[in-house]
């Protein structure tokens, strides 16, 4: 009896240790009013823009308020290149990215916008 209680205390408390080991990775929720169709990171002032994320996304699309797991991104500070239908880019300077949050994008932070 003492056995399988010691198990079952082994199994049930290495759960939160397990779950806490898997983490949710950095996020974006699209909060613009519009489906962005591309989103591209780079460190701050230097315009080094990479992947477009939005291409892991199963539609390939990010809709207002979706959220998409973005890969390969580092804790730090970032620009963001965020493009919609009809060729319109906008800006977002100085995102502060951490580790497992999710990372906003709303229609007050676009600057620079074309057409």
């Amino acid at each position: 009896m003492r056995r399988a209680f010691a198990v079952t205390a082994i199994i049930l408390f290495g759960i939160p240790l397990a779950t806490a080991a898997q983490s949710k990775g950095i996020r974006l929720w699209n909060l613009t009013t519009a489906t962005m169709t591309g989103f591209q990171l780079s460190p701050a002032g230097q315009n080094n823009w990479g992947p477009n994320q939005t291409l892991n996304d199963k539609d390939k699309e990010l809709d207002h308020d979706e959220r998409l797991k973005l890969t390969g991104v580092e804790p730090g500070r970032y620009d963001a290149k965020v493009s919609y239908a009809g060729e319109r880019q906008c800006v977002v300077r100085g995102l502060d990215i951490t580790a497992d949050a999710v990372v906003s994008v709303a229609d007050k932070d676009l600057k620079e916008c074309t057409k």
